[in-house]
């Protein structure tokens, strides 16, 4: 996944073709951003309500995104922020982190506009065209992203996670004909000794089996004409697929080993589990930054390890010591899969808002899987004793207490003052393609504010409301004797501070 998604060379996001754009209705799919501006405000509102429950710190404050498209989302969000001065003159810095070169030029011309963008030791750097004080930075990669315990971090991930590698894994039983299990393990570079522990270990019972992507077996050698005119209109295979590893490999012996959740499905034959590592550092990370941890070892799962997780951690943070003296900041984690279950057979791959084959076109098809929101919740709790975890709340729920028929009811009274002439509100700001062009029809205005909110919210079987989720981690906040516990707008609390 991440080399036909990120590779320098031909990866579906990080390679630019005339003419070619991933996002919105002229390219593969379309994001709830590019939907309604109404998306990006409420999250806004969101970090506003926060940062007012925790005290309404005025300096030290971050924004940062990963994984930030085309940059809407982020515009959208500091366009609904700069309303609320306190918290706009106490961020210094926002931060996206992003790989693609073409997408960062996007970012730079919409959240910049003709600022200029300099190369700097981290990366990239711009100042923002909501505020000329407002440094943009970019960075490749979130350890670039400077940590400091007097820092307060607001950080927003949607659509990320599901772009992560997976490895997928599924149980097999003992073969019968095996009375021991191989003293050796068939790597990439070589054979690697299997320990002693887990020779025992495989004869017990049911082993994981890694799922590999390899070349597709080829077609008999004896062609029917009828075949070969199949084959010609496009019906061929894919020249990848999915195979079961015939023995163990590396990431089958440690990984479905280190949560509770996979182990309890190891007994059932045939039962097939996703895990992506990276994940789990990017949540532990995410936590670290907001509540510190007192951890000496690097974590991304919720046990302990037999071998260093840093061996299987390929370009993802790597919590370490690092100390808060109180945790402060937030991070939102609004994405695609099931509440609580682990996600299965969920590699999907799509192109011209269709769904295609993941082994289709390496590098020209967009690729994604569901994410395990349980386990970047368990990662989150691991990292850092001074987080709680809220959510997964479906995003139908979560957009209708953050008040998205609220703020599509005055969008659309906006639009109908401006059609009659009436002075412009700061609250009704809207996108020029939202209707705040002068020439704007009000009809298709008006249509486009509540087809977008609606769809956003659609909790039919295939909804957007009810396949998107939204996750947060915030500062633990100890119980009182006879208070309610805090909960963060949208998941059940009311603004605070």
């Amino acid at each position: 996944m991440r080399q036909c998604l990120t590779s320098p060379d031909g990866g579906y996001y990080t390679s630019r073709t005339e003419g070619r754009d991933q996002f919105g209705q002229k390219g593969d799919f379309v994001t709830s951003p590019e939907i309604s501006q109404m998306f990006g405000e409420l999250i806004g509102v969101w970090v506003v309500a926060e940062w007012m429950a925790q005290g309404r710190k005025s300096t030290g404050v971050y924004i940062m995104e990963v994984g930030p498209g085309r940059g809407t989302l982020m515009d959208d969000m500091l366009r609904t922020i700069r309303n609320f001065k306190p918290l706009a003159s106490a961020i210094e810095a926002i931060y996206l982190v992003e790989a693609s070169p073409s997408l960062r030029q996007a970012q730079h011309e919409l959240l910049c506009g003709d600022a200029p963008l300099e190369e700097t030791d981290i990366g990239f750097q711009s100042t923002s065209k909501y505020a000329p004080d407002l440094k943009i930075i970019w960075c490749e990669d979130v350890r670039f992203v400077p940590k400091d315990p007097s820092q307060t971090p607001f950080i927003v991930a949607h659509e990320f996670f599901d772009a992560l590698p997976i490895h997928v894994f599924q149980s097999v039983a003992p073969s019968p004909h095996a009375s021991t299990s191989p003293s050796q393990i068939l790597t990439p570079t070589g054979p690697i000794s299997n320990p002693a522990w887990q020779q025992q270990s495989q004869q017990q019972g049911n082993q994981w089996r890694e799922l590999l992507v390899s070349p597709t077996a080829p077609p008999s050698a004896i062609t029917t004409s009828s075949s070969t005119s199949a084959s010609a209109v496009g019906d061929s295979k894919p020249e990848f697929e999915l195979t079961l590893a015939k023995a163990a490999t590396p990431h089958s012996l440690y990984l479905p080993e280190t949560s509770d959740r996979y182990k309890a499905l190891k007994g059932t034959e045939g039962a097939t589990i996703e895990i992506s590592p990276e994940a789990l550092s990017y949540a532990a990370d995410f936590a670290v930054r907001i509540g510190g941890s007192a951890s000496q070892t690097p974590t991304s799962s919720p046990t302990s390890p037999t071998q260093p997780a840093s061996t299987y951690r390929n370009r993802a943070p790597i919590p370490v010591a690092f100390s808060k003296p109180a945790p402060s900041g937030a991070a939102l984690i609004l994405d695609y899969g099931p509440t609580a279950t682990i996600p299965t057979n969920s590699l999907r791959g799509i192109r011209a808002h269709a769904a295609v084959s993941p082994f289709a076109a390496p590098g020209a098809v967009d690729l994604s899987t569901d994410v395990d929101f349980m386990a970047l919740a368990l990662a989150a709790l691991d990292a850092s004793p001074a987080v709680e975890v809220h959510g997964p709340a479906e995003q139908a729920a979560w957009l209708a207490g953050m008040g998205i028929g609220e703020r599509a009811a005055q969008l659309v009274k906006r639009a109908l003052e401006r059609d009659r002439g009436m002075p412009a509100g700061g609250e009704g700001q809207q996108r020029e393609k939202e209707g705040g062009g002068a020439k704007a029809d009000l009809t298709e205005t008006v249509k486009r504010i509540e087809t977008g909110w609606k769809r956003l919210v659609d909790r039919g079987p295939n909804g957007m409301g009810r396949l998107y989720k939204v996750m947060a981690i915030v500062p633990y906040v100890p119980l009182e004797k006879g208070k309610p516990r805090r909960r963060p707008v949208g998941f059940g609390g009311d603004v605070a501070g």
